[in-house]
C-alpha cells in the first residue's frame, strides 16, 4: 500500500476539486452532514480506495462546507466522498454512507458500464462500480488565440444537434464517430451549409443507463441517447471523448471542438438541464445530490419532504432558487464560458428555473434575473424553453429581459396553417413578424423570438410530412411516450412511400416548410439531419435510440441533394436580404413617416389579390410585401397553404423595376431556388400557385 498523502485543513472555496500548488483542495457542501470522508483511487477498478480521509468537524469544516488540501496528488487522481447523516425520508434525508458519491462540481466523471447505475440503486456499498470524479487541471490549454466568434443577432442560424448522432452512422466516413473529435472533421459542413450556430444537446455527464425498457422488436436493452438526465453539470460526458485518458485529464476533447467551431467563425450554445438530474424519484440512484444534501438539491412535494415534486416529468426536480443550488448554477455557466469558451445556453425546462421552494411561480425568481445580470456572461446567448412538465407555460413572459425564447406557438401555428388548418392566416402573419403579439409588450426584439419547425424532441421534417400519428413502439412503452399533437400528415400514405406523386408532395412540403422557416422575422433553429431529410421512421422520441434511428444517414447527401441545396441556398437568401432579418419589428406600410429609421422595412399585407388581406377563418393564404430600403430591395412573398391551386395577382412593381422570381417551392431543382443575382424576370401580372407553395419575388 502507498505511503499516504500528507493532509491540511485547505480551504472552503472553490467548491469542487481544485488544482493548487502542492496538490489538490477539496470543498464539499453539506449542512446536514455528521461526518464526511473523502476517498482517493489511482484507478477505476480498485475495490480498496489509495487513501480515505476524513474530514474533521473541527478543522475541516467551515459553515456548511466540508474541505482539506491533500499534498502531492494531482490531475488523473479519481475520487469520491462517503457522506454520513440520518436516514430520515419524513424530515427530508436521504444519507447513505454506504454509497461512493460524485461531487457535484466535479470536472470530470468516470463510469464503467451498467454496473455503476445498478449498483447505485438500493442501500448496499458500491464504491467498486461507482461513478468517480477525475481531478482535472484546467490550466494551460492552448486556444491559439482564438477569440470568440462575433455573429451578429440578426444574422444568426441555430443547428441544433447531437454530438454522438451527427458522426455514428458508418456513412459519415469520420475517423472517431459519435465523439467530439469525429464532430470536428464534420465542422466544414457545417461551414458550407451556411449556419452560424450549433446548439448541442446535452454534453453534461449524464446516466447511459437510466432506462429500463427494451426495444420490443429486438428485446435489446434500451440506453439513454438524448442525454437529459445529467449526474455531473461541470463534466462533459465520458462517451464522447475518444479511449486516451490524457484527453480527459486536460479537457482537450471538448475544448478542441469549442476552438476548432470558432475558428470556423461558429459559435457553440449548450443544451443545458438543471431542472433536475439523473437520480431520478423516491426509487432512483443514489449518485451525488440525493446522498450529499438531500433536502436542499430537490424540491418536495408541500408538507411532504419524503416525496419529490416532479415538475420535470422525470420524478426529481432541483431546488433552483435556493441560494446554494442558485450558487452551482451560477459557478457551472461561469465555468462552460470562462474556461471552456462556450457562446451561450439553452436551457430546458427553463419555467423551473422561476419556481420557489413550494414549487410556485414566483412574479421575479431570483435566478433568471441572475443569471442575465451576472458579469461573466454578459456576452452569451441566453435561451429559455419557456415551460415546464407542471404545467408552466411562459412563452412570450419568460422573467428577464435578455432572454430569447424557443417560440413553440411558431412551431404549432405553421405546421398546422401548412397543413391546411383553418382560422391561422392572421397568426401566421403574426408569426412571419417575429411574433409581436407574444414579444413586443415585453420589451423584446424579433431576434430574441428563436423560431423552429422541428427539434430533437418530436418528429424530424421528413417524418412530418410522412406519418399521420407517432410510432414510438421500439421504446418499448406500448407507444404511451412522445406527444400527440404533432400536426402532421402523411400525404396518402402511412410511412415511406415509393409513389412518386406522394413523395413529390412531400419533398415539396418540406421545401415550403423551411421557407417559412427562414424568411421569418426572429432566429431561426434547424434541425441536424433534416436538409437532408432524416427519418426516425415515425418515432418522435427517439430518446433511447441510439441506433440509425436516431444517427444521421449522410447518404442523404445524394438522396436528397435538392433538399440540402435548397436549404443552403435560403440560408444564403436570408444572409442576402437584411429585410428579413430586422432587429426593430416592422410597421405597416401607413404608420407615421418618423416611427422609425429612414429606408427602414415596412410591411404590407394582401391576398389573393393586392392590398386586400383575408383575415377571414377560412382563409389559407398569406401574401405580403417587404418595402424597398436603404440596404434591400423589395420581396414579395406568397404561400398558398390551400389543396387546391389559387391564382395571385401580384402588387405593381415601383417605376422602372421589375419582379423577379427567387424562390418556388412548387417547381424542381434548380429552378426551386435560383442563384442569387440571376434569379428569372416575372413578366406576369398574376401567377397560379399549386398546393401548400411557397413563392419569393424580389424587385429590380
Amino acid at each position: 500500500m502507498p505511503k499516504p498523502h500528507r493532509t491540511s485543513p485547505g480551504r472552503h472555496h472553490p467548491l469542487g476539486a481544485t488544482v493548487v500548488e502542492d496538490g489538490v483542495n477539496f470543498s464539499l457542501y453539506s449542512r446536514s452532514a455528521t461526518a464526511v470522508e473523502l476517498l482517493l483511487f489511482e484507478r477505476f477498478e480498485q475495490r480498496v480506495p489509495t487513501q480515505v480521509v476524513y474530514l474533521d468537524t473541527r478543522h475541516n469544516r467551515t459553515y456548511g462546507y466540508w474541505h482539506v488540501h491533500v499534498h502531492g496528488i494531482g490531475a488523473g487522481t479519481l475520487y469520491g466522498y462517503r457522506v454520513h447523516g440520518p436516514w430520515a425520508p419524513q424530515q427530508g434525508h436521504r444519507f447513505n454512507s454506504n454509497k461512493l458519491l460524485v461531487d457535484p462540481y466535479a470536472r470530470g466523471i468516470v463510469y464503467r458500464d451498467a454496473a455503476s447505475h445498478r449498483d447505485a440503486l438500493g442501500s448496499q456499498d458500491n464504491v467498486a462500480t461507482a461513478m468517480k470524479g477525475l481531478i482535472i487541471d484546467t490550466r494551460g490549454y492552448d486556444w491559439q488565440g482564438l477569440e470568440r466568434p462575433k455573429v451578429d443577432p440578426q444574422e444568426r442560424v441555430i443547428y441544433e444537434m447531437h454530438v454522438r448522432g451527427f458522426t455514428r452512422h458508418p456513412s459519415s466516413g469520420v475517423e472517431h464517430p459519435g465523439t467530439f473529435e469525429g464532430l470536428i472533421q464534420r465542422i466544414p459542413y457545417l461551414v458550407e451549409l451556411g449556419v452560424t450556430t450549433v446548439e448541442l444537446l446535452p454534453v453534461f455527464q449524464f446516466d447511459e443507463h437510466d432506462i429500463d425498457f427494451v426495444d420490443s422488436r429486438t428485446g435489446e436493452h434500451l440506453r439513454n441517447f438524448w442525454g437529459y438526465d445529467p449526474i455531473g453539470f461541470f463534466a462533459p460526458h465520458r462517451g464522447y471523448y475518444i479511449e486516451t485518458w490524457e484527453h480527459m485529464r486536460v479537457l482537450t476533447g471538448f475544448r478542441d471542438l469549442v476552438r476548432e467551431l470558432h475558428r470556423a467563425n461558429i459559435e457553440v450554445i449548450l443544451d443545458v438541464v438543471f431542472n433536475h438530474t439523473a437520480e431520478g424519484g423516491e426509487d432512483g440512484p443514489t449518485f451525488s445530490f440525493r446522498g450529499i444534501e438531500n433536502s436542499v438539491y430537490y424540491l418536495s412535494q408541500p408538507g411532504r419532504p419524503d416525496t419529490y415534486a416532479n415538475y420535470s416529468g422525470v420524478g426529481n426536480t432541483l431546488n433552483c432558487n435556493h441560494p446554494v443550488v442558485r450558487r452551482m448554477i451560477l459557478d457551472c455557466l461561469r465555468y462552460w464560458v470562462e474556461v471552456m469558451h462556450v457562446d451561450g445556453f439553452r436551457f430546458d425546462l427553463a419555467s423551473i428555473l422561476s419556481r420557489d421552494e413550494l414549487g410556485q411561480p414566483m412574479r421575479n425568481p431570483p435566478l433568471p434575473w441572475e443569471i442575465e445580470a451576472d458579469p461573466a456572461l454578459q456576452e452569451t446567448l441566453l435561451i429559455a424553453e419557456a415551460w415546464d412538465a407542471g404545467g408552466l407555460y411562459q412563452v412570450g413572459g419568460f422573467p428577464g429581459e435578455r432572454w430569447s425564447e424557443w417560440n413553440g406557438k411558431f412551431r404549432d401555428d405553421l405546421r398546422r396553417f401548412m397543413r391546411g388548418d383553418e382560422g391561422l392566416a392572421g397568426t401566421m402573419a403574426a408569426r412571419m413578424l417575429g411574433s409581436p403579439d407574444l414579444y413586443e409588450a415585453h420589451g423584446r426584439d424579433p431576434q430574441q423570438c428563436i423560431n423552429f419547425v422541428t427539434c430533437h424532441d418530436g418528429f424530424t421534417l421528413n417524418d412530418l410530412v410522412s406519418y399521420s400519428r407517432k410510432h414510438n413502439e421500439a421504446n418499448g412503452e406500448q407507444g404511451r411516450d412522445g406527444s400527440d399533437h404533432e400536426h402532421s400528415d402523411n400525404h396518402g400514405v402511412e410511412g415511406p412511400s415509393d409513389d412518386p406523386a406522394i413523395e413529390g408532395r412531400r419533398n415539396q412540403q418540406v421545401k415550403s416548410l423551411l421557407a417559412m422557416l427562414l424568411l421569418a422575422q426572429g432566429t431561426p433553429m434547424l434541425l441536424a439531419g433534416d436538409e437532408l431529410r432524416r427519418t426516425q421512421g415515425g418515432n418522435n422520441n427517439a430518446y433511447c435510440q441510439d441506433n440509425e434511428t436516431s444517427w444521421v444517414d449522410w447518404d442523404g447527401l445524394r438522396r436528397h441533394a435538392d433538399v440540402h441545396r435548397f436549404v443552403r441556398r435560403m440560408i444564403a437568401f436570408r444572409r442576402a436580404h437584411p429585410g428579413l432579418r430586422r432587429g426593430k419589428y416592422l410597421l405597416g406600410h401607413d404608420a407615421p413617416a418618423r416611427a422609425d429609421p429612414p429606408g427602414y422595412t415596412r410591411v404590407r399585407w394582401h391576398g389573393t389579390h393586392p392590398h386586400q388581406p383575408d383575415w377571414s377563418p377560412t382563409s389559407h393564404v398569406l401574401a405580403y410585401t417587404l418595402s424597398r430600403s436603404h440596404d434591400d430591395e423589395a420581396i414579395y412573398v406568397a404561400v398558398n397553404a390551400w389543396r387546391e391551386p389559387l391564382a395571385f395577382c401580384l402588387p405593381r412593381p415601383e417605376a422602372g423595376f421589375h419582379w423577379h422570381r427567387a424562390v418556388d417551392t412548387s417547381l424542381p431543382s434548380p429552378h426551386d431556388i435560383e442563384e442569387l443575382g440571376s434569379e428569372p424576370r416575372w413578366a406576369e401580372p398574376e401567377m397560379v400557385l399549386p398546393p401548400r407553395t411557397v413563392v419569393v419575388m424580389v424587385q429590380r
